[in-house]
């Protein structure tokens, strides 16, 4: 990805970036986790002016960035950039969401989770509600 300096990302697709991460951390991205991505983006206000067909660039970009050796670092230093405070919880949500949403958490998931509380410096009794949340509203 030599173009990552010109690569402007909006706070939604910061958002979107951190779901499609979570998803893509197992190393696939399930089905269920890509329907799960796409109702956030067509129903959460959060997304009311955001572009849908965003969506693949945003996916390619995280996938491309995956590949590099720093890649997760770098993915960080984009999000931490466009992504403004007050929707640092809200990403978080997002990503417990997807993560959820098959039903599993495998490990890269799990460490994926981590380290998205650690750089949005998410508080751990929030992180915590958060995820009880997320995991009530996908039980099977």
């Amino acid at each position: 990805m030599n173009d990552a300096p010109s690569l402007s990302l909006s706070a939604q697709d910061c958002l979107v970036a951190v779901m499609v991460a979570v998803s893509a951390s197992d190393g696939d991205i399930g089905t269920v986790e890509l329907i799960k991505i796409q109702s956030a983006v067509t129903t959460l206000p959060v997304f009311v002016e955001y572009d849908v067909d965003r969506l693949s660039l945003i996916s390619k970009t995280v996938l491309d960035l995956f590949e590099q050796e720093d890649g997760l670092d770098a993915l960080f230093g984009l999000i931490r950039e466009a992504l403004p405070d007050r929707l640092f919880e809200t990403a978080y949500a997002l990503a417990c969401d997807v993560a959820a949403a098959d039903g599993t958490l495998d490990e890269g998931e799990l460490r994926l989770l981590e380290e998205i509380r650690y750089e949005l410096e998410i508080d751990r009794l929030h992180a915590a509600a958060i995820e009880r949340g997320a995991r009530a509203r996908h039980i099977h």
